[in-house]
Parts: C-alpha cells; sequence; structure tokens
C-alpha cells in the first residue's frame, strides 16, 4: 500500500490531512461518543481532489467513509483504523441563487442552514428544514434523504435535487448538473445516489429547485381529544388554508409533557389532558388576509370540537418557543439513560394503533423500558419513537419488537434517517429478498472492489 498518507496529502496537500492517531480524541458522530478510529481524514477542495482520492483508494483496495455533518443517527460513518474518512467540507461554496429560474448550484460541503440564508437573502427559499440545519451538510443530507419539517409542503430531499455531481468509486466523475425541471434523457441517475448513504458514489456538488420565500407565517399548537381529531383538523387544514400549510406535527402526551414541564413550567401553553397534540405552520404570500384566514380556519376547527385548546403565536419569539416544544430533546434525552430511537414510517391510519401496540408491547416483553416518546410528521405518515433501557444488554430485543410490529402494519423501518450501520440488519421488514438482491447488484455494478462506505445499508 506504499505511505498512503503521503499520497493522500500529495492530491490535497499535506494540512488537509489529519492522521488517525489525532481523530481518536474526537467522537465518532454527535450521538456516539466513541473516538473516532480511521487511518486519516482527508479533505479534497476540488471534484478533481474528490476523484484522485477516490481512484487511489480503490486502487489499493481501501474503505473510504464519507462524512458530513456528523450528525446521522444511524452510524453511516462509522470506519475502522483500516479506512480514510472523507469530508467535503471545504467544497462549501453557494453560488448566487437564479431568481428567475429558482435555482441554486451549491458544494457538498455547505451547511444546510447556510444555503437557507443565502436563499432567503434573495427572497427564495429552500424547502429542506430540519433540526440539525446548522451542522448538517448537503451532501449528508442528499446521501440520507433527509426529511424534516416541510415535507409536507416541499419534499423530501430527492425532491429538491434537479442536477447532481458525483464521483464513482474508481475516481469516474458524473457530472449531470441540470437547471432543468424537464430533462428526459434516459436513467435518471441522481436518484441512485440520493438516499444511498455514499455507498455508490459520493456527491460533490448539487443543482437545487427553490421556491418564492412566503410573507407570512402563522403557527398554532393545538390540543386534539382524539387522534382522529387531529387526522381530521389536518385535512381541514390543507383544503381552508389554499395551500399554504407547510408544517403539521404530532406529539403524544408522554413526549409533550415532558417538554413542556422542562421547557415552561407552570406557564403551560394549552390545557393538558389531551390524547394527542399537534404543531401546525402556514406560510403565505398576502400579510392582509393570511393571519385572518389562520385563525379562522382553526376557530372553525374549535366550533367543530376536533380542537380541545389552541393558542397561535402572536410574535416570532412565541413562535420559536412553541417550536422548542417539538424540536428540544434534553429532557428526553436526561430520561433516556441508553437511548433507542426510531424514525418509521407508516400509513396514517394505522398510526395510532402501532403506537398503542408498540407501547403494550414493551411494556410485556421488554419491561425495563423507561418510557416512549411517540411524535412526528403527520402528514407524511412518518413517526419518531424514543425509549431507553438501564442498560444496552437488551437493545437487540427491544428493537426486535418495534421492527417485527413495523412490518406487521406494513411501514418503513426509516423514513429520513437512513440505514447506515445500526438498521441494516433489520432492512428486510421493510424490503423483500428481490429488493435486496438488486441493491446488492448495483452496489457490485458501481463499487466492484466494495470500498465506498462498506458495510453500510446492505
Amino acid at each position: 500500500m506504499g505511505d498512503i498518507i503521503g499520497a493522500l496529502a500529495a492530491i490535497t496537500g499535506e494540512r488537509h490531512v489529519v492522521p488517525g492517531d489525532e481523530l481518536r480524541s474526537r467522537p465518532m458522530d454527535f450521538w456516539t461518543n466513541e473516538p473516532t478510529l480511521a487511518r486519516a481524514l482527508v479533505k479534497p477542495g476540488s471534484t478533481e481532489e474528490v476523484s484522485k482520492v477516490l481512484a487511489l483508494c480503490d486502487r489499493e483496495g481501501i474503505a473510504v467513509v464519507p462524512e458530513g455533518g456528523r450528525t446521522n443517527l444511524n452510524q453511516a460513518t462509522r470506519a475502522d483504523g483500516a479506512s480514510i474518512l472523507v469530508s467535503l467540507e471545504r467544497m462549501n461554496a453557494v453560488d448566487a441563487p437564479d431568481e428567475a429560474a429558482l435555482t441554486v448550484e451549491a458544494g457538498a460541503g455547505a451547511v444546510i442552514q447556510t444555503i437557507q440564508e443565502r436563499c432567503a437573502a434573495s427572497g427564495l427559499r429552500f424547502g429542506l428544514d430540519f433540526g440539525a440545519r446548522g451542522t448538517a451538510t448537503l451532501g449528508g443530507a442528499l446521501a440520507t434523504n433527509a426529511g424534516g419539517f416541510q415535507a409536507l409542503r416541499y419534499g423530501v430531499a430527492r425532491d429538491q435535487v434537479l442536477g447532481l455531481e458525483c464521483v464513482l468509486a474508481d475516481g469516474t466523475v458524473l457530472s449531470h448538473l441540470s437547471p432543468y425541471r424537464k430533462d428526459n434523457t434516459g436513467y435518471d441517475l441522481k436518484q441512485l445516489f440520493i438516499g444511498s448513504e455514499g455507498t455508490l458514489g459520493i456527491i460533490t456538488r448539487a443543482v437545487l429547485r427553490l421556491h418564492p420565500a412566503p410573507a407570512t407565517v402563522a403557527t398554532a399548537l393545538l390540543a386534539f381529544p382524539s387522534f382522529d381529531a387531529a387526522v381530521r383538523t389536518l385535512a381541514r387544514l390543507q383544503r381552508d388554508l389554499r395551500g399554504t400549510l407547510s408544517s403539521f406535527e404530532i406529539m403524544w402526551p408522554e413526549f409533550f409533557e415532558r417538554n413542556v414541564e422542562a421547557l415552561c413550567g407552570a406557564r403551560r401553553p394549552v390545557v393538558p389532558g389531551a390524547a394527542v397534540y399537534g404543531l401546525c405552520e402556514a406560510e403565505g404570500f398576502e400579510p392582509d388576509g393570511d393571519p385572518a384566514l389562520f385563525e379562522a380556519v382553526v376557530g372553525a376547527a374549535l366550533e367543530a370540537g376536533d380542537i380541545e385548546d389552541a393558542v397561535v403565536a402572536q410574535s416570532s419569539r412565541q413562535r420559536d418557543e412553541l417550536w422548542r416544544i417539538r424540536e428540544d430533546f434534553e429532557a428526553e434525552q436526561r430520561l433516556f439513560t441508553v437511548p433507542v430511537d426510531f424514525d418509521v414510517s407508516l400509513p396514517l391510519g394505522a398510526m395510532e394503533a402501532f403506537a398503542t401496540e408498540v407501547e403494550a408491547t414493551l411494556r410485556r416483553e421488554v419491561p425495563d423500558v423507561l418510557g416512549l416518546h411517540v411524535f412526528g410528521h403527520l402528514a407524511d405518515g412518518n413517526l419518531h419513537l424514543t425509549t431507553g433501557l438501564p442498560t444496552p444488554e437488551r437493545i437487540g430485543a427491544l428493537k426486535e419488537v418495534v421492527y417485527s410490529l413495523i412490518a406487521r402494519y406494513h411501514g418503513s423501518i426509516s423514513a429520513e434517517h437512513g440505514i447506515g450501520v445500526l438498521k441494516r440488519d433489520y432492512l428486510h421488514h421493510s424490503r423483500s429478498p428481490a429488493e435486496i438482491a438488486t441493491m446488492r447488484l448495483l452496489k457490485t455494478a458501481l463499487d466492484p472492489r466494495g470500498t465506498l462506505n462498506p458495510g453500510k445499508v446492505i
């Protein structure tokens, strides 16, 4: 193999290669407080350098593990002492948005919040948003096909992409940075790499779809007498708010009450005792009419009995306080000594029964479970479940309970966080043997030596 560190330094410059012994003091990722194990971390500054790094590692048979903002939840960036980590943090340029075409081109190392702010300065909206916006990078978000709070209106990560550039395992560059919404020129190759977690190629740049930035925002916290009432209210808001509904979050009482107690104390925003709670937001373009319309539609749901109590944010500060109830996880982290998280998709009509059965089954089969927090994005069928154990010995049993139920309800074991290492062995609960075999066929065709992020997804 020769001096691989020296060879990498010859490509990127010595100061852009971090030896493995310097990485061991760094946690593997935001959620995993294990030391980073790798032979080195290399930081290419261009697509050409990425190509040379991958070609070198492919020739030498060295595994390459791409890193983004290191906020993934499934250890998709786990490496070993023989692997090379690749970070595209230097490739973070965000071009000036094209205000006429509603597009922007950005490097894979650009932080999501930076893209959002650059577009907002031009009166435009980048439609991808989630809690890790200030750390997560575009490449990581696309590689995991991230979802988030506004998928209801703008779609998930793959829906934001018009054109893509990526590098294959042997260094081959595929650059199709098309800015067109209509580009029917054969196979849509970009969709192979979005959601592949760096196992088929490393994304280096993308042309993103944008939208006019809304002029108004209206936010409400809602208390529902039943899950069905929440579903009816979602339908009402989608119908009566003239297409401006952008978020509709759902929270079960155990999660909601713990966060309200931690964040609000005695200043409860809505009455206790509801069956479920919701956080909805609409963004429109008519300052003279949107706030009144929003309050009228929420008021109609109150009069119909589908909402027990509601508070509409009267300022940006109050809006932020309401969103903190949904986004803040400090109280949850204190509760669950050994946390276990699930990110699943289900048919809307199955959500309530699934949540009820999961809780009952865990109490019966894993009696030392410390609780169950359920919340998520109601409109797109995505639930997040967080639970925990006093010690890690029963994690496998706990996961098997939840994933087996997911299979029985015909759901997905991963809605928006990818597969990585932690969900790999449960993929069969959501994908057929023929589908998994086809995934292996694609992996073999594009990465025959198996050097790109090995051991992830499949």
